[in-house]
């Protein structure tokens, strides 16, 4: 795998499946020229999911007329992986719970904590589910237009709002028109738009970076220090800006209450 992230100005909001299935197919057309198991095995990431992978994968297949693993994120039924969804999620959260048994010398775990989680997407939804599962409070999403903040983190994201989640990823739709039980978002959370969520919290415990790049920043990160963060772990690719991790490091440094390290970059 050669590591290359490239991409396209193709926004796919607003377009049908067969739209989509077109751009695919004729992108694949050049870019199958200088991709192959033996070059580089490109991956899926914003806006790329199992149905583009899937349409990619059989342009791939038509234009090169073989049957490899050459893309990865594909469908078990050509060539993908099990557990291949939930693997960035669930490592995130499985790192994490690491984190915490090694800055505490085993006495403490992530049952319990708040955790701020930016994004919607794969890694977003699963790093939550895993949150969830091992007893956490996930107490924020966001999405490009803006972000969800739980009002009560008792009251956190649920396993039914992210399986909505889901849903409304593939119709390209916005975390402002999820829905609750009761028909409304207002009573439980807090929607601030075109915002993340690492700015707007009083207490937190953990911090969650899986949207994108460059997505917290110096000032963004003394807020989350000044919120209580002892954890922060990436699950977008670079997520921590140079200036946030300078300013982690130096809470790091200065903190007295272990000898051992938070923000284990």
């Amino acid at each position: 795998m050669g590591g290359g992230k490239g991409g396209a100005d193709f926004d796919p909001k607003g377009k049908s499946d067969n739209e989509i299935r077109k751009f695919c197919v004729a992108f694949m057309k050049e870019l199958s020229r200088h991709i192959g198991s033996d070059t580089d095995v490109p991956a899926g990431d914003i806006g790329v999911g199992g149905r583009e992978i899937g349409y990619l994968f059989g342009a791939y297949k038509k234009y090169r007329n073989v049957f490899e693993g050459v893309l990865t994120g594909k469908g078990l039924d050509w060539g993908g992986s099990l557990i291949r969804p939930e693997a960035t999620g669930y490592g995130l959260v499985y790192y994490v719970t690491h984190m915490i048994q090694y800055a505490s010398n085993g006495t403490d775990s992530i049952k319990g904590k708040t955790i701020a989680i930016s994004g919607s997407g794969n890694v977003a939804q699963f790093a939550a589910l895993k949150a969830l599962q091992l007893g956490a409070k996930v107490v924020s999403i966001s999405d490009s237009k803006g972000c969800l903040i739980a009002k009560d983190p008792e009251k956190s994201v649920t396993k039914e709002l992210i399986a909505q989640t889901a849903e409304l990823k593939l119709k390209r739709s916005a975390l402002s028109d999820l829905k609750t039980p009761s028909g409304t978002l207002a009573e439980q959370f807090d929607y601030y738009p075109g915002a993340r969520p690492w700015a707007h919290f009083s207490k937190l415990d953990i911090a969650l970076p899986c949207a994108t790049q460059n997505e917290v920043s110096g000032e963004e990160a003394e807020a989350l220090i000044k919120a209580g963060v002892k954890y922060v772990a990436e699950g977008s690719n670079m997520g921590c800006t140079q200036e946030a991790i300078d300013v982690f490091e130096a809470a790091r440094m200065s903190s007295t209450s272990t000898k051992k390290s938070y923000f284990p970059f």
